[in-house]
């Protein structure tokens, strides 16, 4: 199967909450990332999401000193996209404004 990411990505475990953006109402998960790219994220959890769902991401480092997710930041508040969900989890998109620049020589 040909490779279809556009950036690396790093295995990197970070706590994460997801509010769902959906016409249902809200719901709030707090995760943990597996991994994440200048572009996206992909979150092992046990609930399954429609393709396209839109979700608020509030990552957190816990003071983590990481050069390479020094501008872990931005990603407070940013919106993704949901574009997989698997048994094991949910890839998200970021939005062009939460792409980290910094991820993306990986």
């Amino acid at each position: 199967m040909k490779e279809r990411r556009q950036y690396g990505r790093i295995s990197f475990p970070l706590p994460v909450r997801l509010e769902t953006l959906t016409t249902n109402g809200k719901k709030v998960l707090d995760l943990v990332t597996k991994d994440i790219s200048a572009s996206g994220t992909f979150i092992p959890t046990p609930t399954s999401f429609p393709e396209g769902t839109k979700f608020i991401l509030y990552l957190t480092s816990h003071g983590n000193n990481n050069q390479t997710l020094k501008h872990l930041k931005r990603l407070k508040g940013c919106i993704g996209r949901l574009v997989r969900s698997t048994s094991h989890g949910i890839a998200i998109q970021f939005n062009r404004e939460c792409q980290m620049e910094t991820l993306k020589v990986l």
